[in-house]
């Protein structure tokens, strides 16, 4: 019978400072690699749609703010199209759907020009509420954790959304709604472990 040698799994570790020099080069001095690091502009200037603010802090299980975090975001356009090989049509030409910024190094702070998505459809066709694919790297996190953050003035929407439904402890379902600070500026914290722990996705 033969053999099958099979590969083992390497070791995980932490995203390290190497994640900043490799996906934001011109944030971590390197310049020239692009003229702009890759993701900073969600939209164009005569995106269609609603153009908010969204921002947040990514917290640890203390309450501290992380400092080196890196935020990378993907949606649909304000008419719920994908940019991208998306069947039911274009998307708008002046928005790209996925951006990517780090956090600020003082703050943690980070934040994103974009327009207010619209719905998508989900599972079985059912309508997903308007929401915002949110992944999170760090020092400290093995594997990218997964979230998504939706709008606090969409209530019917999200009351029929297919992922929020199958929330089994209703009281955390608060953690993946955004807050609305006026300006049309929403504020997504995200909170690793202990009290208000965000929901992470398992993708």
């Amino acid at each position: 019978m033969q053999k099958i040698e099979r590969l083992k799994e390497s070791p995980s570790q932490t995203a390290g400072p190497y994640v900043h020099i490799g996906c934001t080069p011109n944030f971590s001095g390197i310049e020239g690699v692009y003229p702009e690091d890759l993701g900073l502009k969600v939209r164009g200037a005569n995106a269609k749609g609603d153009h908010i603010t969204i921002k947040g802090t990514v917290y640890d299980g203390t309450g501290m703010a992380l400092k080196d975090t890196l935020i990378e975001i993907w949606q649909a356009d304000a008419d719920g199209i994908y940019p991208g090989n998306d069947p039911r049509g274009p998307a708008d030409p002046d928005f790209y759907g996925w951006g990517r910024t780090p956090g600020n190094q003082e703050t943690g702070e980070w934040s994103f020009e974009t327009v207010k998505p619209g719905r998508v459809p989900g599972p079985n066709g059912k309508l997903m509420a308007p929401h915002i694919s949110i992944w999170i790297v760090a020092r400290g996190i093995n594997l990218g954790l997964q979230t998504r953050m939706y709008f606090p003035d969409e209530e019917e929407a999200n009351a029929e959304d297919p992922l929020l439904n199958r929330i089994e402890h209703k009281t955390r379902v608060p953690t993946l709604i955004a807050t609305a600070e006026g300006n049309s500026t929403y504020r997504f914290d995200i909170r690793l472990q202990g009290e208000g722990e965000t929901v992470f996705l398992d993708v």
